[in-house]
């Protein structure tokens, strides 16, 4: 029986299953209409510049059972302006975001300012913008543009812009700061998106998920007082980005719907936060390991313990020759496209020639595995044997992913950055290795069309006789 029920802007969330809304796991279902429904717990699969990285959306629709996208407005800012999504020709209101990307009509697209995960920018934050990194480069992106991208680009679910501080910890005053601004960006983006002043047939659709700051509950106790009181009605959701903002929900928030944006190493740590109450979770652990050539290869709850006593890991490097010639199934008993059509032998293969198509494989493969584990603990919550059967899965597995070992596909500039300010960029040049033997071509041909002579010695040499 449903407990609580929240709508708002054409979405709903129904809590099917918990004891306590607030830092307790639970049970739900999130419906937008024309849709898929996303049953929470559930994972939101991240895309880079509207793709799942190295699935095709045909593979996607065949061959996975990938429900969401998380999609970052920078990954669409270009030099020309307008940027070429909003010029997508579109009819009967659609998306022109979800036209652009050839997006599954019913796929839900959940919007941010950023990629996920975000890198830090050089550029500071102002108290009107943030700093993004584009493919062309460093840009501020001003709230209001933000709030006119919501508007035109049409998504599902709109994350609203926090002034995060990436890659360090802020200072006291920055912390202060961080609580206004993003207070000041809450604020006009509701009133502009839903105010009473807008007319109701230009207020937009899209379900607006408002930012809590990793911050402590006392740092940004009158944002969250606002969020409580004054914002609630524009409401859909809220996210948050680290697991421990969980307890600063506010309790009468607690029917809504919260997007944990944090980065899990392992799924251990994933079970925690679903343990705290979150209900969509970004794991960015699953592109990684499928980047590293590894394959995922764990259940939930626990199935049964290997026969020596030793902890399985969760997963398998299939780079090492020790696979070259296994011909058994990546994973054993797994009902994937990969697994039911390919071997572990061919992986390594395709691995050591650098094809593109083991990622393809790999990736196809370790979605249906956290598919299948979010499964597992939704159906663990409702029997409530949560608590246990985390226990049992911390104490069965190993505590880490194997290690990386080889290669991993091509990154773009922005995924390597340098590692600090003045630094080289840790990514070598891949189009200049011929530049040495170019230089030496081209002085050899110089040192033979251009001797070091005169004309005389030319003639003496046989060069412009005379006829």
């Amino acid at each position: 029986m449903d407990q609580e029920t929240s709508a708002a802007h054409g979405m709903t969330f129904s809590i099917l299953d918990s004891a306590a809304t607030i830092l307790a796991p639970r049970v739900g279902s999130l419906a937008l209409a024309g849709r898929k429904t996303i049953s929470t717990p559930h994972y939101v699969p991240l895309t880079s510049r509207g793709a799942v990285s190295h699935i095709a959306h045909d593979v996607m629709r065949k061959n996975t059972e990938i429900n969401s996208f998380y999609l970052g407005l920078e990954d669409f800012i270009e030099k020309k302006h307008p940027a070429p999504v909003y010029l997508t020709p579109v009819s009967n209101g659609q998306s022109p975001l979800r036209r652009f990307i050839s997006a599954p009509d019913d796929i839900p697209l959940i919007f941010a300012p950023r990629r996920f995960p975000a890198l830090p920018c050089p550029p500071v934050n102002t108290d009107t913008s943030i700093a993004i990194q584009t493919s062309v480069g460093f840009r501020q992106l001003s709230a209001h543009y933000y709030v006119d991208a919501i508007q035109k680009l049409k998504p599902d679910i709109a994350i609203g812009m926090a002034d995060l501080v990436l890659g360090r910890p802020p200072g006291v005053k920055r912390r202060g700061k961080m609580v206004d601004r993003t207070h000041a960006f809450t604020r006009d983006a509701l009133e502009r998106l839903y105010g009473d002043h807008v007319p109701e047939e230009q207020r937009s659709k899209a379900s607006y998920f408002a930012p809590v700051l990793p911050l402590e509950n006392t740092q940004q106790s009158l944002y969250l007082g606002d969020l409580e009181s004054e914002f609630r009605d524009h409401l859909s959701g809220l996210a948050l980005y680290e697991s421990s903002s969980l307890s600063s929900v506010p309790e009468d928030l607690g029917y809504l719907p919260r997007l944990l944006l944090s980065e899990p190493s392992n799924p251990q740590e994933v079970l925690r936060e679903i343990s705290l109450g979150a209900d969509l979770l970004t794991v960015p652990f699953i592109g990684t390991a499928s980047d590293a050539g590894i394959v995922l290869d764990f259940s939930f709850p626990v199935v049964s313990q290997d026969q020596n006593g030793s902890r399985p890991p969760l997963g398998i490097n299939l780079w090492l020759p020790e696979y070259a010639k296994d011909v058994s199934p990546m994973r054993k008993g797994c009902a994937c496209y990969a697994c039911q059509h390919h071997h572990r032998a061919y992986i390594n293969h395709l691995l050591s020639a650098k094809e593109m198509t083991a990622w393809v494989l790999l990736q196809q493969h370790n979605h249906h595995v956290m598919d299948r584990f979010f499964a597992g603990v939704r159906e663990s919550i409702q029997r409530g044997s949560f608590e246990e059967d985390m226990q049992a899965f911390t104490r069965v597995y190993a505590p880490t992913l194997p290690e990386r070992t080889g290669e991993g596909p091509r990154l773009r500039g922005y995924q390597l950055p340098a590692p600090g300010p003045n630094q080289p960029r840790r990514m070598p040049r891949i189009y200049g290795r011929l530049d040495e033997a170019k230089q030496k071509y081209a002085e050899s041909l110089s040192s033979v069309a251009t001797p070091d002579t005169d004309a005389e010695g030319l003639e003496r040499h046989g060069f412009a006789e005379k006829a």
